[in-house]
């Protein structure tokens, strides 16, 4: 028999739980950073539009745009999304092949990560590491065995994302490739795959890893750029020393909101990838613990919900929550040490702070999903409590 949208909204009001902690982190995160693209865009605004308010507007256009989709994902249960992983992967292969095609996909910086899509810029990079997250958890699930006993259980899935992070690679974008792998190989130990066979693997993926950056000049130099910044700072170097300038700028407190100077034209994709480095001479060394707390505490909640997924023997839903948390955790610490000089530079944004339409409304999708887990898993609980009463 077939429910009506209003009887499913009834239903879904009764089961959702409030999670205070989860929601003030997200919220908070999206607000602060709402505020400081805002303060390291005012000026490009004006420069390239004539319109200060530009990006803050199209940002803001971006979260309400994102909250919208976010509650339509919410809406859809997760059975769908167990269903539908192998599809949407092999569409997220698509999109990535179409990026490569001559005249459809945007170049950026000498990148082309882009697709125009509904008038917003996507970087299609973005959306499949949540069909990966999506797809990994259905694989884990449907051979949990597999993957705990046989070496060949953790290769099969890695040859499949091969093809996507090859595709990443040609755009170039080493960064999200290695964003993909990271979550693959981390929600398959988390599903109780072999810790030697593991190691193995993972040194494996390591060896991988070199050959590609030495293979290219371009992945080399970034590659390399950040271990003697300042032997050539006005060249390879300018971007990592214009944030450590920043961070050294910010001292404890920050020079105040708004009053940032490397922000004006110093530094470059400063509301984007090196937001982290504004909000640090801005806000100083407590706006950068704070930001930093933030996160831990979304990552916390991301896998407290995953557990308690796990405890019910819902194991989709476990490693949906699992690969969300993975994915925060590890995009945000590498923007960071990115930021600070103590990675190579890769073109990855501060997950739900940083400028972009795309990344913005993937992220509130993603958070939709684990909003939905929470729920579910609270919503069944109570039931098997007043099963047992």
């Amino acid at each position: 028999m077939n429910i009506s949208i209003s009887e499913q909204l009834a239903k879904l009001n009764k089961n959702v739980y409030f999670d205070k902690t989860l929601v003030f982190a997200c919220v908070t995160l999206v607000v602060f950073g709402y505020l400081m693209v805002s303060s390291a865009s005012l000026h490009l605004g004006a420069k390239l539009t004539g319109n200060l308010l530009h990006y803050p507007v199209r940002q803001l256009i971006h979260i309400i745009v994102g909250l919208v989709v976010g509650c339509c994902i919410y809406l859809v249960p997760m059975s769908f999304w167990e269903r539908t992983g192998p599809i949407l992967f092999f569409i997220g292969l698509v999109l990535l092949a179409i990026v490569l095609i001559p005249g459809a996909g945007i170049k950026v910086n000498g990148s082309t990560r882009w697709l125009s899509l509904f008038g917003i810029r996507v970087q299609v990079s973005e959306i499949m590491k949540l069909i990966v997250v999506i797809y990994m958890a259905g694989f884990v699930t449907r051979h949990h065995d597999f993957v705990r006993e046989s070496v060949y259980g953790l290769i099969r899935p890695l040859l499949l994302l091969s093809s996507a992070c090859v595709l990443l690679l040609f755009e170039p974008d080493m960064g999200s490739a290695v964003v993909i792998v990271t979550i693959a190989m981390g929600m398959m130990f988390l599903s109780g795959a072999r810790l030697q066979q593991f190691v193995v693997l993972i040194l494996g993926i390591i060896g991988v890893g070199v050959l590609a950056v030495v293979s290219s000049d371009y992945r080399l130099a970034r590659v390399t750029s950040f271990l003697h910044p300042w032997e050539d700072p006005f060249g390879k170097s300018f971007q990592l020393v214009q944030a450590l300038i920043s961070f050294g700028r910010g001292e404890w407190t920050g020079v105040g909101l708004g009053s940032g100077v490397q922000k004006l034209f110093y530094l470059p994709e400063a509301h984007t990838d090196f937001l982290f480095s504004v909000i640090a001479e801005e806000t100083g060394l407590l706006g950068v613990v704070s930001v930093i707390v933030l996160f831990a505490l979304l990552v916390w909640r991301a896998f407290v919900i995953a557990a308690m997924a796990e405890q019910l023997n819902e194991k989709f839903s476990a490693f949906i929550a699992y690969g969300l948390g993975i994915w925060f955790a590890f995009q945000s610490f590498v923007n960071m040490g990115v930021n600070m000089g103590v990675l190579p530079t890769k073109g990855l944004t501060l997950p739900f702070m940083s400028y972009g339409g795309g990344s913005m409304i993937v992220m509130c999708v993603a958070m939709a999903l684990l909003y939905r887990v929470n729920s579910d898993m609270i919503a069944l609980q109570k039931n098997k409590a007043s099963s047992h009463e």
